[in-house]
């Protein structure tokens, strides 16, 4: 089957299963949360299909592919944290992410070919795609925790606020996932400084100081949560404020490298 097929197959899941928690919202309606989360499954083993056919197997680290594989590990890890807390509601937001970044990859991005690594560099490509994709859930979060005490103030529940758990619910799997994150940061760091060689190059320094700016930010916070309790709006500040140096540290050098002067980073 075309990889094409398995991308239209994937999008289509994809925004079903967003769909099917987003309606219900509108109607004050309980959502059909396994088939939705059925639905996202499926999208997301799709996903995956499409990521080894299209780049042949390998981890392909270019600015399209990369954005896409990130997606395709958000959507599957937003699918396991629902295996334990109830936050289906989490799709809305990042099931129609993966496809829209699926559907740049395959449809509008130009082809790319996966660079050769050594098994340490993948092990730590996988530490730091991982370290990304659950902070980025905390991220979301923090996001859908800001709502929450918005409404709270206004006393306002309607809609997507409605359908999350309670504020303390929704705020302790935020630190959860802010610490499996950070733990996951530092091991990316640490197998960056142990395996790869070129770590403080031109194209991987401006990524490394970033990288490690993030880690005290988070680092910080969960200290500040432990020693002092923060929480609230602080602590949504500093998830969203490490989330972005961390997005520039990812991102932020490929697609200037990549897009504006044309090198692979």
């Amino acid at each position: 089957m075309p990889i094409t097929v398995f991308a239209v197959i994937s999008i289509a899941l994809y925004l079903a299963a967003a769909a099917t928690l987003a309606l219900p919202l509108l109607h004050r309606q309980a959502q059909p949360r396994t088939l939705s989360l059925g639905l996202a499954a499926v999208a997301v083993l799709a996903h995956f299909a499409v990521l080894i056919g299209a780049h042949r197997g390998g981890v392909d680290l270019h600015f399209f592919a990369a954005l896409s594989l990130v997606g395709a590990c958000i959507a599957a890890l937003c699918l396991l944290v629902n295996l334990s807390r109830p936050v289906a509601t989490l799709g809305v937001i990042v099931f129609p992410l993966a496809a829209l970044l699926l559907g740049v990859d395959v449809f509008l991005a130009p082809s790319t070919q996966p660079l050769a690594m050594e098994w340490q560099i993948k092990l730590h490509v996988i530490f730091a795609l991982l370290g990304f994709s659950v902070l980025s859930i905390a991220a979301l979060l923090a996001i859908l925790l800001a709502l929450q005490e918005r409404a709270l103030r206004q006393r306002h529940f309607d809609g997507l606020v409605r359908a999350l758990p309670p504020l303390t619910l929704t705020e302790a799997l935020m630190f959860q996932l802010i610490g499996a994150g950070f733990a996951l940061l530092t091991l990316t760091l640490i197998s960056g400084i142990l395996f790869v060689t070129n770590l403080f190059d031109q194209n991987l320094a401006q990524k490394t100081v970033l990288s490690i700016i993030a880690w005290f930010v988070f680092g910080a916070l969960l200290f500040g949560r432990w020693r002092y309790g923060w929480r609230g709006r602080r602590a949504v500040q500093l998830t969203l404020a490490g989330m972005a140096v961390l997005l520039l540290a990812f991102f932020g050098s490929k697609l200037v490298l990549e897009l504006i002067l044309k090198r692979v980073s």
